[in-house]
C-alpha cells in the first residue's frame, strides 16, 4: 500500500477558514471521491482540523481556541450520528462550520 502524503495542516487563519469550507463539501463522511486521497475519512479530517486549531492557537487566543475545539468535538459527534445525512444532524454540523467560519472572520479582522 502506498504511504499517504504528509498530512496537510492549515498554517494560518485564512487557510483554516478555507479548510472548513472544504469540509462542508464532503460532510458527513469526508471520503475522497477522486481516488487521490484513499486514506481520507472522518477521523483524518478531524485530526487535520484539530492540528490546525492547535497550530493557530496563539493567533486565535486561548478562549477562542477552546471554543473552537468544543465546536469541533460537537460537530464530529453530529456527523458520526448521521453518516447517511438523513436525521438532520449533518445539517446541524454544517451550521457549526459556519459559526466557526464567523469566529475566524473576527480573528482576521483584528489581525
Amino acid at each position: 500500500m502506498k504511504k499517504p502524503a504528509k498530512m496537510y495542516v492549515p498554517q494560518n487563519v485564512l487557510d483554516l477558514s478555507d479548510f472548513l469550507t472544504s469540509m462542508l463539501l464532503s460532510a458527513p463522511k469526508f471520503l475522497d471521491k477522486t481516488g487521490y486521497f484513499p486514506y481520507q475519512n472522518l477521523d483524518y479530517v478531524f485530526l487535520q482540523l484539530n492540528e490546525a486549531l492547535n497550530h493557530n492557537r496563539a493567533t486565535l487566543g486561548e478562549e477562542r481556541y477552546h471554543e473552537l475545539v468544543r465546536m469541533s468535538d460537537r460537530m464530529r459527534a453530529l456527523f458520526e450520528a448521521d453518516p447517511e445525512d438523513k436525521t438532520g444532524q449533518t445539517l446541524e454540523g454544517c451550521k457549526i462550520i459556519h459559526e466557526m467560519e464567523d469566529i475566524l472572520k473576527q480573528v482576521r479582522r483584528k489581525s
